[in-house]
């Protein structure tokens, strides 16, 4: 309890700490000091920790009085209650005389009387001074009457006398205007430096009451409205056991005009954040303050009487510096950006403003310089002008910096008569690592990709980053085209070894176009266009890979616009068709489902399978309106059949732009009305990648399908990075096993795996791509609900059923 009351009253007093004028001890109830602060250590003469333990004489004897402060200390501790305040007189552990202004105020600690405060104040001053002033009081009437400075004495905090000094320096027409008013009230609202004029009063009132006297300079508004400075002395006396203030007001509005003056070219001169030096006619430096000294280590010891020329820092030549004076010498004024040398031998950019100072004869008396350092400002430039043309990713030159550099490397590629080549990188699936793993995982992967291409080519070369995952890579001055397949194979094998971020072990690869000047352009523009071709053209080669740049190129990206083309007029006059995929039941054969495969009728090329064209079209932005032709025509068409009396459940794929998209359900709401069909027979089909692409949304979106009341299928399950947490949150009824685990006789272990999970989950399973009648008679012995692939194909054509699906 002891430690607890300790450690509650440190607290309390921490702030007196801070506070010099009272002195703070603390006893228990044996009369123990229990604490000490830095004050009362300093009146005492007794060292804070040596005081603790000891009796409270030890700080302050009171002599004969010594009975009667017992005698209040054990009231205190008697009734709780603060003791009255008073004087005393006591001789500190050092033999001081002193008098005390003393109270005890009791602390209180979970209900219970633990400490007893002794507050002191040294008022030893104002003893003496009411002590003279008593010894003077037969004088102070016909001093008060006859001095020429303003006397006031105030009590109660109300002026009751004022001498005719006062009278004439607040022209006040007579004593009357002064009596029961505020010294306040004679003070414009506000002080000068922002502070209300009755609060700062009434506290200086206080510094006097406590320290004897306070001096102080203050702001007065006389009678007539006025306003005027006067340095005030206020001294509290004691007059038939009353408290007065005697206070002396002196007008100094002149001294203050003139220390005005002289404080603001001082403050000017010493406190300017430039470094300015003044020098006499002959430009020998006479002063220097003190921001000159700070930018450039030279003191007064240094500078002093030495000709300015002996500063110079040896960059700018004799013609420079004759230039400036002849300048100067015509117009008392030059100013431009130079370069400074610091004490210490070091340079640094400045703006200098050289000024003439003329005398009231118009002869040049005094040169000042300003001298400003802009190393900060040059640095801010040099900074800005980076992030202009630098990737804020990988620090990578951009697309700006890129394009100057080329410029460079071109033309001097021309004046040699050299080769120059351009590689246009793009990693390989980088979109799936963004997607499954976030942005902040593709970021990292894309700052590592950079330290390697960095690594791959010499000094002279420029990596640049153009934005997403596309790096750009100038290969200046080379010998041949086996110097730039050497360093694209170079990078390949670079970019393939494993990444390790964070907890990722990630594998990517790229894809590399090369274009060689001046055989596959002789311009910037046709030179990247060109690398950019033959970059794609390693992407569709299969990935991973390198291509040069040929006329054959060209001829297929123009192809590729003209599918675009192709597409949307496809949309338009409804070149495209639907066929249909059986899904059967493997214990009964019956045919359940059948899934809506798209193909386009191209007026030259013939019937399109979706991998010649759907790449183009989700690049084009297409995927939204031709998924959704698909899902309203596998609409129709499942009512065709409803109504020829064979209900079967048609399954549509949804892409990713139209999962993510605001009108999924909507779109799906209206193909169900359009062609009368009801959503239990509607099945739409969803890639884990899709499920992971929709973010936060994508609950939102599955509940919402689910309510419309239609089915739910995960396609190419096993493939992705879906867990089982999730997918038991989500309303899917259905798996769909890979196609690539049925390949080459099937993966036994991934499908066992996934059909567990799946009787685990309640959904049903169903297999893509069965080939074999193996294939089929392992599925079934393993539990698998549906199948597709050739064997439903066959088992349709068997039983004579291939006709409804056409």
């Amino acid at each position: 309890m002891a430690s607890e009351a300790l450690d509650l009253i440190a607290r309390l007093v921490a702030a007196l700490e801070l506070t010099p004028l009272v002195a703070v001890s603390s006893i228990d109830r044996e009369g123990r000091i229990r604490f000490c602060n830095t004050a009362c250590a300093e009146l005492s003469g007794v060292a804070g920790e040596a005081a603790l333990g000891q009796p409270m004489q030890a700080l302050f004897s009171r002599g004969e009085r010594e009975a009667e402060h017992d005698a209040l200390v054990e009231e205190a501790w008697r009734t709780g209650r603060h003791s009255p305040t008073g004087d005393w007189q006591v001789r500190t552990a050092g033999g001081r005389e002193l008098w005390l202004y003393s109270t005890l105020v009791p602390v209180f600690h979970e209900g219970t009387l633990t400490q007893i405060f002794c507050m002191d104040v040294d008022v030893t001053s104002r003893k003496r001074n009411e002590d003279a002033l008593a010894a003077a009081g037969t004088n102070f009437r016909q001093l008060f009457q006859k001095s020429d400075d303003a006397i006031l004495l105030v009590s109660g905090g109300l002026i009751e006398e004022a001498n005719p000094a006062a009278l004439r320096l607040f022209k006040c027409p007579g004593a009357a205007t002064f009596v029961g008013r505020r010294l306040a009230d004679f003070s414009p609202l506000q002080q000068p430096g922002g502070a209300l004029s009755e609060p700062a009063a009434r506290q200086l009132e206080e510094q006097a009451y406590a320290q004897g006297n306070c001096r102080y300079d203050w702001r007065y508004l006389d009678c007539a409205g006025n306003l005027f400075w006067a340095e005030v002395l206020m001294t509290s006396v004691t007059l038939d056991h009353e408290y007065l203030f005697y206070v002396v007001v002196r007008d100094i509005s002149e001294r203050k005009s003139a220390e005005r003056t002289l404080y603001l070219g001082a403050q000017v001169f010493e406190n300017s954040r430039d470094a300015i030096l003044l020098t006499d006619h002959q430009r020998h430096v006479i002063s220097i303050n003190r921001a000159y000294s700070a930018i450039t280590g030279f003191g007064s010891d240094d500078m002093l009487g030495k000709p300015l020329s002996v500063y110079r820092s040896g960059v700018e030549d004799e013609t420079f510096f004759r230039h400036v004076w002849d300048e100067i010498e015509a117009t008392d004024h030059w100013q431009g950006e130079i370069w400074s040398r610091r004490k210490s031998g070091e340079l640094f950019p400045a703006w200098l403003a050289l000024t003439a100072i003329r005398d009231s004869h118009d002869q040049v008396s005094n040169y000042m310089a300003i001298v400003s350092d802009i190393t900060e400002r040059k640095r801010s430039e040099e900074q800005t002008r980076h992030l202009a043309e630098h990737d804020f990713l990988t620090d990578l030159p951009n697309r700006v910096l890129l394009l100057d550099r080329l410029s460079l490397a071109l033309s001097a590629a021309r004046r040699k008569g050299s080769m120059l080549a351009i590689l246009f990188l793009d990693l390989d699936r980088f979109k799936q690592i963004n997607d499954t793993l976030g942005h902040q995982v593709g970021d990292q992967l894309l700052k590592e990709v950079a330290a390697r291409l960095l690594k791959c080519v010499r000094k002279v070369d420029t990596v640049s980053r153009q934005g997403g995952d596309e790096f750009v890579i100038i290969l200046a001055d080379i010998g041949g085209i086996d110097h730039a397949a050497h360093v694209a194979a170079t990078i390949r094998q670079a970019i393939c070894q494993p990444y390790g971020i964070g907890a990722h072990e990630l594998h990517v690869s790229t894809s590399i176009g090369v274009a060689i000047f001046p055989s596959d352009g002789d311009d910037i523009d046709t030179l990247v266009k060109n690398a950019d071709t033959a970059m794609y053209h390693a992407k569709q080669g299969g990935r991973n890979n390198f291509q040069f740049f040929s006329a054959e190129m060209n001829e297929r990206i123009v192809e590729r616009a003209s599918f675009e083309q192709g597409l949307r007029r496809a949309l338009a006059e409804g070149q495209f068709e639907l066929a249909f995929e059986p899904e059967l039941d493997i214990a009964t054969g019956a045919l359940v489902a059948a899934e809506a495969l798209i193909r386009w009728r191209h007026p030259e090329l013939g019937l399109l399978l979706p991998e010649r064209f759907l790449g183009v079209a989700e690049e084009a932005g297409l995927m939204v309106p031709i998924g959704n032709w698909v899902l309203r025509e596998a609409c129709r068409r499942a009512r065709r059949w409803m109504d020829a009396g064979t209900p079967l459940v048609v399954a549509v794929n949804l892409s990713p732009a139209q999962f993510i998209g605001r009108d999924l359900i909507d779109n799906v709401r209206d193909a169900l009305a359009e062609a009368g069909l009801e959503p239990g027979c509607l099945e739409l089909e969803l890639t884990e990648a899709i499920i992971m692409k929709g973010g936060n949304a994508t609950a939102g979106t599955l509940d919402g399908l689910r309510e419309l009341g239609v089915r739910l299928s995960l396609d190419d399950f096993g493939t992705g990075w879906s867990r089982l947490e999730q997918l038991k949150d989500y309303p899917i009824g259905k798996l769909k096993i890979a196609q690539a685990f049925m390949r080459g006789g099937g993966n036994e272990t991934v499908i066992r795996t996934i059909i567990a999970m799946a009787r685990s989950l309640r959904m049903t399973v169903i297999a893509e791509g069965v080939e074999t009648p193996g294939q089929l008679a392992f599925l079934r012995e393993e539990g698998c609900d549906l199948y597709q692939g050739r064997q439903a194909e066959a088992a349709l054509r068997e039983g004579g059923l291939d006709g409804l699906l056409r």
